[in-house]
């Protein structure tokens, strides 16, 4: 896992042949071959689409356990392949760019490399508030909730944790062709990430330090307004990130034309600048890299209860 980590960290993600972006196009055949406007067939279609990778991952590991040096070979590079943690950093420094350019279209068309909210009529301020918030709750998600996955259950964890936050990338939105058949999908996703998206506010809180920030402040704000935003998950992140960069989050966006209220993150603080930008990706990396000492050694000792069994 450490070496995944390590590959990551110098190299990202690959620009061609990412495994997951063949699970993706994989999905999607799948998706247009089995979709129908029902619960049931959602569930059906999670079910395909997340177990087929996680058996072929348990079988490769299974195999791989013949050979420490396989096994390490395979963990490796399924942890390397499932983070995301250094790519989102540079897109939000891209972004940051492009916003100290006064490129406002560049700005603009970068934003759903990011997240999926509507880009068009955004200034600099609502742009470098997108970032901020897609940075903070994409560290759970593309960070520490692998390494979680990975640390409680390998090859088959890491794997297994890529797919079903694909898959809700994919058709988890509240649009009128997926508000049934991705409900399933959705839901698996929330599931999947209770306990990553807790760690990494309660992570961020001491890692506020890395920016200039309060821990304590950090821990007010996630005390207080972690509820706020109506994801069960996505809270957690920012509000912490919130209170660490001392800056206000949430509020109303635009996802595929419908306009939700994200409610209000750090009311006291102030309006995310295009600077906050590069200390929310200073921020996210001091996470991810507890999140990767705390899996490392949870996966070592896990290890070594196994063999000790």
């Amino acid at each position: 896992m450490a070496l995944g980590v390590l590959a990551d960290a110098l190299l990202a993600d690959p620009r061609r042949g990412h495994p997951v972006a063949g699970f993706g196009r994989a999905a999607a055949a799948l998706e247009r071959a089995t979709w129908r406007d029902s619960r049931a067939a959602g569930v059906r279609y999670t079910a395909l689409a997340v177990g087929v990778p996680v058996v072929a991952a348990a079988l490769l590991q299974r195999r791989a356990a013949r050979s420490p040096l396989a096994e390490t070979a395979l963990t490796a590079v399924s942890t390397w392949a499932v983070l995301g943690g250094t790519s989102l950093g540079r897109e939000a420094d891209l972004m940051a760019r492009h916003l100290q350019g006064g490129d406002l279209s560049a700005a603009r068309g970068r934003l759903s490399h990011l997240c999926a909210r509507d880009p068009s009529g955004l200034g600099e301020k609502e742009l470098a508030r997108a970032t901020v918030e897609s940075v903070a709750e994409n560290t759970g998600d593309a960070v520490v909730a692998p390494l979680f996955w990975g640390a409680v259950a390998g090859v088959p964890g890491l794997v297994g944790y890529r797919a079903v936050n694909t898959l809700d990338a994919m058709v988890g939105y509240r649009n009128e062709r997926h508000t049934n058949f991705g409900w399933a999908s959705a839901r698996l996703d929330d599931v999947a990430n209770l306990l990553p998206a807790r760690l990494t506010g309660l992570l961020t809180v001491p890692a506020a330090r890395a920016v200039g920030g309060s821990p304590r402040r950090a821990a007010a704000v996630l005390a207080a307004d972690r509820r706020v935003h109506p994801s069960p998950n996505a809270g957690w992140c920012e509000a912490a990130a919130a209170g660490a960069l001392d800056v206000r989050l949430g509020g109303a966006n635009t996802y595929h034309g419908a306009v939700e209220t994200r409610g209000t993150l750090h009311a006291a603080g102030r309006e995310p600048e295009v600077a906050d930008i590069g200390r929310a990706v200073r921020l996210s990396r001091a996470v991810g890299l507890g999140a990767a000492a705390l899996a490392v050694i949870a996966a070592g000792l896990t290890g070594r209860q196994g063999r000790s069994g």
